[in-house]
């Protein structure tokens, strides 16, 4: 691809990445722009389309600019717990609401306007044949503490709620939830009780 191209695409496609978040935001004109810029999922989304964009660029490019990539990749690993690997394949719109803990793997597909929140993992798993990592559907939104892994698809229009374990294809239109219920497995309390009395 050209590289005036590819910049206009990666370009357009960061544009509708940080939209995402400047329309979640509240307040002025000013204080959305400002909370945007700070947002840790931004700053991930930010250096993984500026990879993505350098990986079409010519070799002077890429030589000049590389060690710029890796040292913004670190530090958002380090800082925000974001790790978000240039070769994972993500439609534009992609939305990081929060700090930490978010995995996704280099292997993964992921489609147009997807929300994640914090601690979620999108890994690969399986042997052989049955070896990979997910590919996600559009408008698909990911709750905190989720773990998608495996060669499965997660169809359009999906929520996966909150610390759900998907191993298996989702269908379109869906909406996964953890079974929120509890069990009671001992009557004993927090408090050591009085012996004495």
């Amino acid at each position: 691809m050209p590289p005036l191209s590819a910049t206009l695409g990666v370009l357009a496609t960061l544009r509708a990445d940080v939209r995402r978040t400047y329309d979640k935001l509240d307040g002025s004109r000013l204080r959305r722009i400002l909370n945007t810029a700070r947002t840790p999922g931004v700053h991930a989304v930010v250096v993984y389309r500026f990879g993505q964009w350098l990986r079409e660029m010519p070799a002077p490019v890429r030589l000049l600019l590389e060690p710029d990539y890796y040292l913004g990749n670190a530090l958002v690993q380090f800082l925000w717990g974001i790790e978000l690997p240039r070769e994972a394949k993500i439609g534009p719109g992609l939305r990081i609401g929060h700090f930490g803990g978010v995995t996704i793997s280099p292997y993964a597909v992921i489609g147009r306007n997807c929300g994640i929140a914090p601690s979620v993992t999108i890994g690969v798993a399986g042997e052989g044949e049955r070896s990979g990592a997910p590919v996600i559907g559009d408008d698909v939104y990911i709750a905190a503490g989720a773990r998608i892994f495996g060669r499965i698809r997660v169809g359009n229009n999906v929520k996966i709620g909150a610390n759900a374990v998907i191993y298996r294809d989702v269908p379109d239109n869906a909406v996964c939830a953890l079974d929120p219920g509890f069990h009671i497995v001992s009557m004993k309390g927090n408090r050591r009780l009085d012996r004495a009395a």
